[in-house]
C-alpha cells in the first residue's frame, strides 16, 4: 500500500490548495489558541469547504470539552477529528462514541516505555498516531519540530494502523519511512517557512520525498 501522506496546521486558501495538488491524503486544521497555526472555527469551516471530496478534513483539538467538539462537528463537519491532548482511553471512547466520525489520538514518545500506552488507545481509537514529546518549557503539545529515535517502532505490533509524526521534513521523511514502514506520515513545521506559515514547494517537496521513498519500499518488499 502507498503511504498516506497528511499536511497539518494549513491555515490559508493558496497553501491548502498547493497540498491537494499535491496529492495530500489529508489535510489538518488546528484548533488550539496556543499554536501558531491555529484557525477559527469560521476559518477552518471554509478552508475544509475547499478541501471536501479532494482529501479528508483532519481537525486537531487539544483536550477538547463537549461544546467545542459540537462545534467542530456541526460547522466544520471533519471527517477525522485528532486528539492531541491527555484525553484518556475512556474520554477517547465517549467522544468515538458520541460522533461518527474517525478518531486519531496522538501518543507522545521519547522511550519505549511510552509505548505501553498505545494499546489501550489502539482500542478506542481508529488510529494511534506517533509524535515526538514536547521539548521542556513547550507550551503546546505538538508541532515542535522535534523528531524521536524511530528504531521504536521498529518492531511495533499495533492492532490498528499508526501514523508516524514530529520532526519530519522533506530530507528526513524517506528514512523515517524505511525504518518504520508507518502506512501514513504527518508533517506540519517540517513544510514552513516560519511557525504557521506553510511553504508550498516544500509541501510538494514532501509529498514527492514520501511517495518516492513509499514506491522504492515497495519494489524492494
Amino acid at each position: 500500500m502507498a503511504v498516506e501522506i497528511k499536511i497539518c496546521g494549513l491555515s490559508t486558501r493558496d497553501t491548502l490548495e498547493a497540498a491537494l495538488e499535491a496529492g495530500a491524503d489529508q489535510v489538518g486544521f488546528v484548533l488550539f489558541p496556543k499554536s501558531p497555526r491555529n484557525v477559527d472555527l469560521t476559518a477552518a469551516s471554509e478552508l475544509a469547504e475547499q478541501a471536501r471530496g479532494r482529501a479528508s478534513v483532519v481537525v486537531l483539538t487539544v483536550d477538547p470539552d463537549d461544546a467545542l467538539l459540537d462545534e467542530v462537528m456541526t460547522k466544520i463537519r471533519p471527517d477525522v477529528l485528532q486528539l492531541h491532548g491527555s484525553e484518556s482511553p475512556e474520554r477517547v471512547s465517549e467522544i468515538a462514541a458520541r460522533y461518527d466520525v474517525r478518531i486519531w489520538k496522538a501518543v507522545a514518545l521519547d522511550r519505549a516505555e511510552d509505548l505501553k500506552r498505545a494499546g489501550a488507545y489502539a482500542a478506542v481509537a481508529d488510529r494511534v498516531l506517533f509524535d515526538a514529546k514536547p521539548p521542556k518549557g513547550a507550551d503546546r503539545p505538538g508541532g515542535n519540530a522535534v523528531s524521536f529515535d524511530w528504531n521504536l517502532l521498529a518492531e511495533l505490533d499495533l492492532a490498528k494502523p499508526f501514523v508516524l509524526s514530529g520532526g519530519l521534513d522533506p530530507e528526513n521523511v524517506g528514512e523515517a519511512l524505511r525504518v518504520t514502514r508507518a502506512p501514513a506520515v504527518d508533517v506540519s513545521s517540517g513544510v514552513e517557512s516560519a511557525p504557521g506559515i506553510k511553504d508550498a514547494e516544500k509541501i510538494r517537496a514532501f509529498v514527492r520525498a514520501a511517495r518516492d521513498a513509499s514506491r522504492a519500499e515497495r519494489m524492494a518488499g
